[in-house]
């Protein structure tokens, strides 16, 4: 299941709880900020996540996933591939 637009395990989150955060996938706006430039990105490219690009991996996703704070040095891209690769549910 897609948890999130750029590959973040949502499930694994810290925040999720403390927050009431139900993933971007099924929020209008991140309670961190008032967009999230990935999560603006993909949907406006019309999908579910960033691995679904022709772009990926872009600039803008490669910066999050190694030099943010947020940084989880690119388990975040590891996932989105997973994603990509796994046979659609029905």
């Amino acid at each position: 299941m897609i948890e999130s637009r750029c590959g973040l395990l949502c499930s694994e989150c810290s925040f999720r709880e403390q927050m009431g955060c139900k993933g971007c996938v099924a929020m209008d706006k991140p309670f961190w900020a008032d967009s999230c430039p990935l999560k603006s990105c993909c949907e406006a490219k019309g999908h579910s996540h960033c691995g679904k690009c022709a772009d990926f991996v872009c600039g803008q996703l490669h910066t999050f996933a190694y030099n943010m704070e947020q940084s989880d040095n690119g388990a975040r891209l590891e996932q989105c591939k997973k994603w990509k690769e796994a046979p659609p549910t029905t």
